[in-house]
Parts: C-alpha cells; sequence; structure tokens
C-alpha cells in the first residue's frame, strides 16, 4: 500500500485497515510459532503498512489539535 492510497482514505477506513493489517500480522506470527511460515516476506510489508497508516493518522490528529502543520510554520516565533 502507497502512501498515496493511505492519505486518499478517510479516518474511520484507515482504523478498518489498520485493524486488518493487525490481524494479518497476528497470522502471520501465528504461522511462523507453528512452523507454517509460507510468507516470510509478508513480515516487513505488513510491518510498513501499519505504520504507515498510524503515521497519517498521527499527522491527521496533529494538524487537527493545532490546526496548523506539525512543523509548526504557521506559529508566530516574536
Amino acid at each position: 500500500m502507497k502512501a498515496a492510497e493511505v492519505r486518499a482514505k478517510d479516518d474511520s477506513e484507515l482504523a478498518e485497515e489498520l485493524l486488518k493489517l493487525r490481524q494479518e500480522q497476528f497470522n502471520l506470527r501465528m504461522q511462523a510459532a507453528t512452523g507454517q511460515g509460507a510468507r516470510p516476506d509478508q513480515f516487513g510489508k505488513v510491518r510498513r503498512d501499519i505504520a504507515r497508516i498510524k503515521t497519517i493518522l498521527r499527522e491527521r490528529q496533529s494538524v487537527d489539535k493545532n490546526g496548523s502543520d506539525k512543523d509548526g510554520a504557521d506559529k508566530d516565533q516574536a
């Protein structure tokens, strides 16, 4: 999943996708623990997708809370 695809979704869709990815991550861990690790490359992909979604959600919360960019460019620095 690309960052542009994540940014195109609203918060409820992202929360839903995050839940699905966490379930997938759990399933991958269980498969690895029972010796059924058929897709070892998926661990990294799922972990990165979770990180992307959490980053986008956090950025949106920051912008909503502050009403500006996360770098504080809109604040007066007098």
